[in-house]
């Protein structure tokens, strides 16, 4: 492509985003899609149009791992390194495969055609090995599968013509509840949530087949919707669990307009696809949710944040997004509700684990780098475009959608007494029945490990990683703990190790998780989680000894005090609790001293030692001068 072409794709791009700053990141991304990298004339380009700095532009499209801007090649393949997809043999697949391209590992072939490199989590746990495409989403890679793949890439045939079959992704939705066997049909919360502000049934309202033969007159209906989404005690299940309804409220008592909906379909978080899911199959109830919300809070605009590698979503979303448009459901005047306006867009993400942190997540959707914000003051007064905002992921918006139809009441009855409704669980790792189960709140371990098929054959479950590596690694003698708030609080995961698995494994493969995807802005994180990356490999060496186990407590400590967000606050957490639960898998690897060098700089004189003929104690370093 030429140079005057490469730059009439750019601004064209640019100008469907009506020069927008805020939409940087989009503009990127869709310039990745066009010419397989972000060109250094593009950066010039775009900061000329959108009158920013060039530096700006730059260091957006350096911070999301998915934007190129070294160097082209037609085909970017990208094997998940999450420790379910290590556990299937990702490592040895991804050898084979670039051994059939003739490419080195995270390097570009000499011809540009291809490169293969590796990628946090792909959100295909349950049919993993997973990998992207030019961003293009396969499950249950095989060496066949890859073969074909090899095939494909070095006949230069386009994506859109290679064989469906390679993208089919299964929903493996194992055991249905109230979300997923949910059969509402579009506009039925909504006109239950309209109708109850107006004193009809909510029932009635929700049989009734449009807003116009429910036949009730308008009125305010808002202040009804949250008081019973505050009655159902909805929490939020990003893990925080944050109530719902006092999240609504304190938004829609913010003083500053206009207000903001704002969906966090992001979940980085290595074993969690839930989302994926429920945006497949219930994306009206995800839309629906918020839709209700900006009902509740009085907002007019709402953004769905979508994870960069669910780009295989994008257009069946926004298919949805046009059918409730045409139904009355989005728009001016929904459901003939006179001044209720709302619609929805959705942003896709570019690669940032953490950007699943809310407050990353409106940063990126403002344009800019997925950094944390210091707190106060929160989204909820100061949020998208600092106006209040309320964010909440998509499970939630799916449970607040079955509120507003069926009432507080209705859905408080369902789970415990501090956690009410259901909560999805994310199955993985060494099981017989990997997919998506759907619980009341309350479930044990053990009987999630019955349903899912775990510790059949030769070899029992030793561990459940609970809610991914910022969660809790439990062992055996923890399996009657139950889901809930008041016990084991999860976002969703749940990676299932039998007896065969070395737990410090799993561990260390997190430690290079975090270390990979800390955002860099605060030193605590950026500097700890390098560190705690690096004891892990000098343990793994065989150099480790007591200190070094000392000094990752030491290490935990400093980053729960110091770091900016969570991703730092949790990093250690792998590591303390596999330390705690499975400690000989730690200890077997050690040596006896209280200390030894990660750094052997007697053996890096060794080259030297050569060039002059010497061999002499003189010309080697004391083990006292090293330490």
């Amino acid at each position: 492509m030429t140079e005057d072409s490469r730059i009439a794709t750019l601004d064209a791009i640019a100008a469907r985003h009506r020069d927008d700053p805020s939409r940087l990141v989009q503009i990127l991304r869709e310039i990745q899609e066009a010419l397989s990298w972000i060109p250094p004339d593009g950066i010039d380009r775009l900061a000329e149009r959108l009158h920013l700095p060039r530096a700006r532009v730059e260091g957006v499209a350096g911070f999301y791992s998915f934007l190129r801007t070294d160097a082209p090649c037609r085909y970017r393949v990208l094997f998940s390194d999450n420790i379910t997809d290590r556990m299937q043999g990702s490592q040895a697949l991804m050898k084979s495969l670039c051994e059939r391209l003739w490419v080195e590992p995270g390097r570009v072939s000499e011809d540009g055609l291809v490169r293969v490199d590796t990628t946090s989590c792909t959100g295909l746990c349950d049919q993993g090995p997973g990998l992207l495409v030019n961003g293009r989403a396969i499950p249950r890679a095989t060496s066949e599968r890859l073969d074909r793949v090899a095939e494909l890439i070095l006949q230069q045939q386009p994506l859109e013509q290679w064989p469906p079959e390679l993208f089919a992704i299964d929903d493996n939705i194992r055991r249905a509840d109230i979300l997923l066997d949910n059969d509402s049909r579009p506009g039925d919360a909504l006109r239950a949530a309209i109708a109850r502000g107006a004193g009809l049934d909510a029932e009635a309202a929700a049989n009734a087949r449009s807003w116009r033969e429910a036949n009730v007159p308008a009125a305010p209906g808002p202040l009804a919707t949250l008081e019973e989404i505050k009655r159902a005690n909805l929490r939020g299940r990003g893990g925080a669990g944050f109530t719902t309804g006092l999240k609504w409220e304190a938004c829609r008592n913010a003083p500053a307009t206009p207000r903001y909906v704002v969906c966090n379909a992001d979940e980085g978080e290595p074993g969690t696809f839930k989302d994926r899911v429920l945006l497949t199959r219930q994306a009206d109830l995800v839309f629906e949710g918020m839709t209700v919300c900006a009902w509740a809070i009085g907002a007019r605009h709402g953004l769905l944040y979508l994870r960069g590698e669910y780009r295989h979503l994008l257009e069946p979303l926004n298919e949805v997004l046009a059918r409730r448009r045409a139904a009355g459901l989005l728009g001016a005047n929904i459901l003939g509700q006179a001044g209720f306006d709302f619609d929805i867009e959705i942003h896709l993400g570019a690669g940032a684990y953490v950007c699943g942190e809310e407050s990353a997540l409106i940063e990126s959707l403002e344009g800019k780098r997925g950094i944390p914000r210091n707190r106060p003051p929160y989204p909820v007064t100061h949020g998208y475009l600092q106006k209040p905002t309320t964010v909440n992921n998509v499970e939630t918006f799916c449970a607040a959608a079955l509120i507003a139809q069926h009432g507080g009441d209705w859905y408080r009855a369902i789970g415990t007494a501090k956690s009410a409704g259901t909560k999805i669980l994310s199955v993985s790792g060494d099981c017989a029945r990997p997919g998506i189960y759907e619980y009341p709140f309350g479930v044990t371990v053990r009987q999630v490990l019955d349903d899912c098929g775990a510790g059949i054959g030769e070899y029992d479950t030793q561990a459940v990683q609970i809610s991914g590596p910022s969660g809790v690694c439990i062992a055996a003698d923890e399996f009657d703990r139950r889901i809930a708030f008041e016990d084991l609080a999860t976002a969703g995961a749940f990676m299932v190790f039998d007896a065969s698995r070395d737990m410090f494994e799993v561990a260390r493969n997190f430690a290079h998780f975090f270390a990979h995807e800390s955002c860099g802005f605060c030193t605590p994180c950026r500097v700890g989680t390098a560190m705690l990356k690096a004891t892990m490999d000098k343990i793994a060496a065989g150099h480790g000894t007591q200190y070094d186990l000392a000094e990752i407590d030491k290490l935990d400590r400093v980053l729960h005090q110091s770091a900016h967000c969570g991703l730092g606050h949790t990093a250690c957490n792998p590591t303390l609790d596999t330390l705690k639960r499975f400690r000989p898998t730690y200890e077997r690897r050690l040596k006896s001293l209280d200390f030894e060098p990660a750094f052997d700089l007697d053996g890096a004189l060794a080259a030297a030692r050569r060039m002059t003929g010497r061999d002499d104690a003189g010309a080697h370093l004391s083990t006292e001068i090293q330490n």
